[in-house]
């Protein structure tokens, strides 16, 4: 479970870094969301990976339970990741309306 948590994670993470850095605006915001899904699952998987453990702890004290501050972290991260994605969106439109083309520079495409 961990390996597969492992590869998945970094291969979020190239995918995103090379979204990233494209020139167009549409692949750099769904390279940024990618990137947060990849740190929402490295979150997530910093607490350990327990498929058995209980939520809460049982009375006795003992037994593996969940941790619950990665999943404190990993839901606030999805609701400001949800916040900046909503804002490079209209930011990305806004330029998109005002310069005519979605390069990230500014720059019209040299072709011929």
């Amino acid at each position: 479970m961990e390996t597969l948590y492992a590869v998945t994670t970094g291969v979020l993470s190239a995918c995103g870094l090379y979204l990233t850095l494209r020139g167009r605006t549409f692949s750099v915001v769904v390279g940024l969301t990618l990137l947060s899904y990849a740190v929402n699952l490295f979150l997530f998987s910093m607490g350990g990976l327990t498929t058995d453990g209980a939520a809460v702890i049982h009375d006795d004290g003992h037994g593996a339970y969940a941790d619950p501050l990665p999943q404190a972290l990993v839901l606030t991260a999805i609701v400001i990741g949800f916040a900046m994605t909503a804002f490079v969106v209209i930011l990305a439109m806004r330029a998109r309306s005002e310069l005519g083309n979605d390069q990230v520079d500014g720059k019209k495409e040299d072709r011929e």
